[in-house]
């Protein structure tokens, strides 16, 4: 007989948390409704259960899913506020508990059966945040292993509609210090179990891909793809049986979404993606591929029954949590659904997961049938019990008719007979002519209550890259951009100089506004570096004064970088400059001059030679003149020539007679 433990509704925990209403309760634990006294805020108290209390084992394992699960902050990841525990009911043996934050909403499991399978929308959006969650568990090395719809909580997010937490890690584990569990002990929900798991229990980063491909096939099809009697059963499947691909179950799935959901899904460890960050960019660019918006996530209405726990026969050695009243659907498969606690013996033999045997029948007895007239009362006492039954289960709920195509005025017409509230909402498509509509969400073949509403997604045509003016800040652009559902981008390479537009905002787009583009197509924002900068002058030949006075003019700090000879450049007038003209460095940089030091060739033709070399040497030349054959000797010929420019120290030549 299951025992069942006591509510510690009113007690106050540490002095601090005052517990009130039971929210759930597992084969470990409770979780309750509470308030933090302290700082006056609701919150969540998860309470191991007392049969635990004395298990030194058992307790740490809890604290460390406390330090666990509180070394994640993320937006998708339920909060872990404190962690202690309570000495008010036995002081020898203090109970541990965990304080979380309060999510008000439901879980993926009560929206999965309140309407069936998702639309593609919805399925990619909340598969996203699940993702994003486990990327951030992911990158502080610890894994989940125990996703499933029930541990994925939708809050009330205001009027973006709801959130996505991923709830218990409980069952997470450093991925660093360790990759497997008990040797002889698989922990998990078995609908949700990777193959590597079942076999040998190694549990990696890749497990948990698994399991997320299996909840988004389960979102798609409104079912897990594999059921039977017992958890084994199912196992089995999950190491010897591929995935099918979703859209094997409801037709008109895009091939790009079963591509996904088949590579996460792989019984290869390998073949998946390495971890949740890698398989969510694969998820947005599939997202992406699709043309896929965002979805607004509702909010399910959690069944009224808190979940308790219960066994299972002894020879399935398992332990599940299933709602006290569980939901009916259409769409739920049958077999186990909670978290399984599997010994490994009866999974592995010789390293192959054969199939189960098939279970003995038992013999149910019969009564004999009560008199006739109370069976009539009793048949007509059903009749109407399940009329209600019905018309509280199924007959409030219709089938939303496919409108895709039709325009604004027929789709309407169309909810409004199946006795729904058509929303209409507008966005951008590649192929859909504008006024169509595109989808409705939830879509074509979902189930929905009489009077829900339902979002028309009207096409606006392709996207055209949006007029964006000159000047324009770069969050201006991206907004304008985003808004045609393209996708911005910034390139330092592409920026542009601009005399007119500031440093840093918006010269222009690339594609010019105006081309029509595709749905998630890159649009470059040009931003402007300012005005272009002003190159150096062309100063060569000026004088050092005026070659200084305009470089000075240009913005630039000049300085004497040396001399240098030019045989064009008359001494004291500027040869080049460094950096050279034309080049355009920063605004005031240092541009260094080179003087020339060229000395003009004084002209000798004509005077005696002694002469003539003693004018040469005083102007700074070295000479060689033929040796004389007389008393005087006179100057012929010279080289260089007089009048042309030579280097200071160079060498004149003269030819003599006689």
């Amino acid at each position: 007989m299951t025992r069942t433990e006591p509510s510690l509704a009113g007690a106050l925990l540490d002095r601090r948390y005052r517990v009130e209403d039971l929210i759930a309760r597992g084969g470990m634990s409770s979780v309750y409704r509470g308030v933090d006294t302290r700082l006056d805020r609701p919150v969540a108290v998860k309470v191991m259960d007392s049969r635990f209390a004395g298990d030194r084992s058992f307790v740490d394992r809890f604290e460390r899913e406390a330090r666990a699960a509180a070394r994640l902050h993320h937006p998708h990841v339920v909060a872990v506020h404190d962690q202690g525990f309570d000495t008010s009911a036995d002081p020898e043996n203090p109970r541990a508990f965990l304080v979380m934050e309060l999510v008000n909403g439901g879980t993926l499991r009560d929206l999965i059966n309140e309407r069936g399978r998702l639309d593609v929308p919805l399925a990619l959006t909340v598969a996203e945040q699940v993702s994003s969650a486990l990327a951030a568990a992911h990158a502080a090395g610890l894994v989940h292993r125990d996703i499933k719809p029930e541990n994925v909580l939708i809050g009330r997010g205001g009027d973006t509609g709801g959130v996505v937490k991923v709830a218990d890690f409980g069952l997470v584990r450093a991925a660093a210090s360790a990759g497997t569990t008990s040797a002889n002990i698989i922990l998990g929900t078995v609908a949700y179990l990777s193959p590597e798991q079942v076999a040998t229990g190694t549990t990696t980063a890749r497990s948990d891909i698994y399991s997320t491909g299996i909840l988004l096939y389960e979102m798609l099809t409104g079912r897990v793809p594999y059921s039977g009697d017992t958890a084994l059963s199912v196992a089995y499947r999950h190491v010897n049986d591929d995935v099918p691909a979703p859209s094997t179950v409801v037709p008109g799935i895009p091939a790009a979404l079963d591509d996904l959901v088949l590579r996460a899904t792989r019984r290869d460890a390998e073949a998946r993606p390495a971890d949740a960050a890698k398989f969510l960019a694969e998820l947005r660019r599939v997202k992406a591929e699709l043309g896929v918006r965002t979805a607004t996530i509702p909010v399910a209405t959690p069944p009224d029954a808190p979940r308790i726990s219960r066994s299972v026969p002894a020879e399935d050695d398992s332990e599940l949590t299933v709602p006290a009243i569980p939901a009916i659907t259409e769409h739920s498969g049958p077999g186990p659904r909670g978290t399984q606690a599997l010994p490994r013996a009866m999974v592995e033999t010789s390293g192959h997961l054969g199939p189960p045997q098939a279970e003995p029948p038992t013999a149910s007895p019969r009564r004999r049938p009560p008199l006739a007239v109370l069976a009539l009362v009793v048949l007509v006492l059903l009749g109407g019990v399940g009329a209600g039954v019905w018309w509280f289960s199924a007959g409030r709920y219709v089938d939303v008719p496919s409108v895709a195509g039709l325009s604004r005025e027929e789709a309407e017409t169309a909810l409004r007979q199946a006795e729904l509230t058509p929303v209409f909402t507008e966005e951008r498509h590649n192929t859909a002519p504008a006024g169509t509509v595109i989808r409705s969400e939830p879509d074509s073949g979902s189930r929905a209550l009489q009077g829900d509403e339902v979002t028309v997604v009207l096409s606006l045509g392709k996207p055209v890259v949006p007029d964006v003016r000159a000047g324009a800040s770069v969050e201006e652009a991206e907004r304008a951009i985003r808004a045609m559902q393209l996708e911005p981008r910034v390139d330092a390479e592409a920026d542009a100089y601009d005399a007119e537009v500031p440093e840093g905002a918006v010269v222009t787009l690339t594609p010019k506004p105006g081309t029509q583009a595709n749905v998630g197509d890159t649009v470059t924002i040009v931003r402007s570096k300012g005005p272009p900068p002003t190159p150096v002058p062309d100063v060569s030949g000026m004088s050092r004064d005026e070659a200084f006075q305009a470089l000075r003019n240009a913005g630039f700090e000049p300085f004497e970088a040396g001399k240098e000879f030019s045989p064009n450049v008359q001494a004291g007038h500027v040869v080049r400059t460094d950096p050279e003209q034309g080049s355009t460095p920063e605004p005031g940089s240092r541009v260094g001059v080179f003087v020339s030091n060229a000395v003009e060739v004084p002209s000798v033709v004509g005077r005696q030679a002694k002469k003539a070399v003693r004018i040469l040497r005083e102007a700074g030349f070295k000479v060689e003149a033929e040796k004389s054959r007389g008393p005087v000797s006179f100057v012929i010929e010279q080289s260089p020539d007089g009048g042309t420019l030579a280097e200071p120290g160079s060498t004149v030549t003269l030819s003599v007679i006689p």
